[in-house]
């Protein structure tokens, strides 16, 4: 396991992957210095978040939430985010909708959501 990750370092790299989503992509070569530290990053956040959610799988609710507020967003912010509306993500967050499989996608890609979180 190695050594235990601070919340600063979590923090950081939360802020870092915010930067990378938009630069790496799926068609990326593996070899490239950002896939690899894309990779380094989300392995980072990953081993935080078994340490310190280790209580089951959050809620997608919760984590949006956290990850609202880990990047300082809004609603408005976030429906922009993912491509949707202010309403539609109060009715995802208050669990009077479904989410779509694009918003899943957006959810995983853009705010590093584990797709177990997702799909549970």
């Amino acid at each position: 396991m190695g050594k235990s990750i601070t919340h600063e370092a979590y923090v950081k790299a939360n802020l870092r992957l915010e930067e990378l989503i938009d630069v790496v992509d799926d068609n990326m070569s593996a070899d490239n210095p950002l896939a690899k530290e894309f990779l380094e990053i989300t392995d980072i956040i990953e081993q935080y978040e078994e340490i310190h959610f280790p209580i089951g799988l959050p809620t997608l609710q919760e984590m949006i939430e956290l990850r609202m507020f880990e990047m300082g967003l809004k609603r408005k912010d976030l429906a922009t985010l993912l491509g949707t509306s202010a309403s539609r993500i109060s009715d995802y967050l208050n669990g009077k909708r479904e989410i779509t499989l694009n918003v899943a996608k957006a959810l995983h890609q853009k705010l590093n959501i584990d797709s177990d979180i997702i799909l549970q």
